[in-house]
C-alpha cells in the first residue's frame, strides 16, 4: 500500500519567495509503502509531490521486492507512470478514488472534507479488486502524526532544515520496523517479515 503525508520545512508553501530554494523549503511529502500483512515499511522517500519524486520512490520500492506484488494507492496521477517505469508489467496495481462532499473552505474548518464515496479501480496487471485498499497505510499516517511532532497539524512544530526532517523520519521508521512492538502482531514488523529474530534495543538501533 502506498501513501504520502504532507509536512513543511522552514515555511509554508504560500510563503515561499523568489529568494528561496523551492526544493528545500515549503511543502515536503513523505511517500510511504506499507506491507499490510507484516506492517513493515520497506521503503519511504521525502520530496515534492511530483512525478520525479514518485518515480524515485517506486524504483526504490521495486528494488527491495523479490516477488510480484499487488499495490494499492490513492488517485495521485504520478503513481501510474511511476509504477509502470519501476515495475513494467510485473505488478498488479489498483487505486482507491475517493469523492468528497462539497464544503466551504475557510478559517473555521480544521478537518478535511468528509468522504461520501470511494471507488476501486484496476490500473495495471490483474489486481484483486477486493484487496485494493489504503486503510492500513492511512492508519500509518496517523501513527506518523502522533509520534513525530513535526507532522502534527496546526502547530509551530515544523522542521527548520530539510536534513532535520529526513533524520527524524529515518529514525521513526527504523524504530517502527525494528523496536516498536505492533499491537496486533505482538512483535515488531521486522520480526513478522523474517528480517530479524528479536526486538532491537536502543543500542542496536543507534548502531
Amino acid at each position: 500500500m502506498l501513501y504520502h503525508v504532507r509536512s513543511y520545512v522552514q515555511k509554508k508553501q504560500r510563503h515561499i519567495t523568489t529568494f528561496d530554494d523551492p526544493q528545500r523549503v515549503g511543502d515536503q511529502w513523505t511517500f510511504v509503502a506499507l506491507d499490510p500483512d507484516t506492517k513493515l515499511i520497506p521503503s519511504y522517500l521525502i520530496g515534492k509531490r511530483d512525478l520525479p519524486t514518485a518515480i524515485r520512490f517506486m524504483k526504490d520500492l521495486s528494488g527491495r521486492l523479490a516477488n510480484r506484488v499487488q499495490i494499492s494507492s490513492d488517485a495521485l496521477k504520478a503513481y501510474v507512470e511511476a509504477t509502470e517505469r519501476a515495475f513494467g508489467m510485473e505488478v498488479d496495481y489498483g487505486q482507491v478514488v475517493k469523492y468528497y462532499e462539497a464544503e466551504p473552505v475557510g478559517p473555521g474548518r480544521y478537518s478535511p472534507p468528509h468522504v461520501v464515496d470511494a471507488e476501486r479501480k484496476a490500473i495495471m496487471g490483474n489486481p484483486n479488486v477486493c484487496d485494493i485498499c489504503t486503510s492500513h497505510v492511512e492508519r500509518q499516517n496517523l501513527t506518523m502524526r502522533m509520534q513525530m511532532r513535526r507532522f502534527t497539524r496546526l502547530t509551530n512544530a515544523f522542521s527548520k532544515k530539510l536534513e532535520n526532517l529526513k533524520a527524524a523520519v529515518a529514525l521513526h521508521f527504523a524504530h517502527y520496523n525494528f523496536v516498536r512492538v505492533h499491537g496486533a502482531l505482538r512483535m515488531t514488523p521486522a520480526m513478522k517479515a523474517g528480517i530479524t529474530d528479536h526486538i532491537w534495543n536502543v543500542s542496536e538501533l543507534i548502531n
